[in-house]
């Protein structure tokens, strides 16, 4: 049975008070649907919905890739990242550590979907970068990578990711719209959206691939490669845990921490201005759907142990009985033959 197909309104196209992430394939983004409903917008916005079709194809793929890591990355708490509509739009309405996170992870899930699609070339507008790329952070491409072999002949060549293109792109058709404004929510907005695309251009990686008789690896050819979206939604995450919360600065085009004892966030880091709600209970007003019915790990201290996830209100534990594959041989040649056993598994379930 094929998963549901997660995807996301681009809350950047639609106005603050309206922007949500919905769920199942029959919401999946039609971009000509999207740049007709912004039609009156005017500069690059405007210009890529009339120009570059291709693009926004990609851009609608790169946010239901960062709806999909969302909810991945936040399986186990209290909010789950939910596509519910009404949810979903509630929490995008607020300015809590969840609506960074979901911002930084559409803006990365964009650039990447982009840069991907230049690689393989699927755009017109770009391609692969080819010869010597320029530095990126923590490497010069003046040196060869380090390896144990790092005194035989090496080259750049390849095919390297082309993030400078997927960064531009991203920037044009996330933040443009929002380039005049100085509140402290558009602030916070542009400057998550860049923590976001900086989990990706921070954290390229050399490849290289080896040529030479015999696997003597007489000469190396090395490219650029972005790391897998995992590891962005991973390195976003921990941003998250660590996320610092910000007030407006008396210059009213500027933000600083709230207390003067916190350092001052870093591009790479996610800001907030509002508490965030225990999302323990149900309330319409703030978003939460409550954890009543989510299913939690008795054995975790985790965010998704009992304990946590139901809020201490308590658990019931159910059995269920599954089957599953087990005592497997291996037959010469070349079959594995196993017998299928029945097993009882308890589920917690929060109250």
């Amino acid at each position: 049975m094929r998963p549901v197909v997660i995807a996301a309104c681009l809350l950047l196209l639609a106005p603050i008070t309206d922007s949500w992430w919905a769920s199942g394939s029959a919401v999946i983004l039609d971009p000509r649907m999207v740049c007709k409903k912004n039609r009156r917008t005017r500069g690059r916005l405007a210009q890529i919905c009339r120009n570059e079709t291709g693009l926004v194809k990609e851009i609608t793929k790169g946010v239901t890739l960062g709806a999909t890591e969302c909810a991945h990355q936040f399986r186990s708490r209290r909010w789950n990242c939910t596509t519910q509509r009404r949810s979903m739009r509630k929490i995008l309405m607020r300015d809590t550590r969840e609506t960074g996170f979901v911002n930084a992870i559409t803006a990365a899930g964009v650039t990447f979907s982009i840069t991907r699609a230049c690689t393989a070339g699927s755009l017109l507008e770009c391609s692969c970068e080819k010869g010597i790329p320029k530095p990126r952070r923590g490497h010069d491409p003046v040196d060869p990578p380090p390896t144990q072999e790092s005194k035989n002949k090496w080259q750049w060549g390849g095919c390297s990711d082309n993030v400078r293109f997927g960064l531009k792109k991203s920037r044009e058709f996330m933040d443009s719209r929002y380039r005049k404004r100085s509140d402290i929510k558009t602030l916070i907005k542009l400057h998550n959206h860049n923590a976001g695309r900086l989990a990706i251009k921070n954290n390229m990686k050399i490849e290289c691939k080896c040529h030479g008789l015999s696997g003597s690896c007489t000469l190396r050819t090395c490219w650029w490669r972005m790391p897998t979206f995992r590891e962005v939604g991973d390195r976003l995450r921990d941003r998250f845990e660590g996320a610092a919360k910000v007030i407006a600065s008396n210059d009213g085009d500027s933000f600083m921490p709230e207390s003067p004892s916190i350092k001052k966030p870093g591009k790479k880091d996610i800001i907030y201005s509002e508490e965030s709600p225990d999302f323990c209970a149900p309330n319409l007003k703030t978003g939460s759907l409550g954890t009543q019915g989510r299913q939690c790990n008795i054995s975790s201290a985790g965010t998704d142990g009992c304990d946590q996830m139901c809020c201490r209100r308590g658990y019931v534990e159910t059995t269920i009985n599954e089957t599953e594959n087990c005592n497997c041989q291996f037959k010469w040649c070349c079959e594995v033959i196993c017998e299928t056993c029945n097993v009882k598994r308890n589920i917690q379930t929060c109250l």
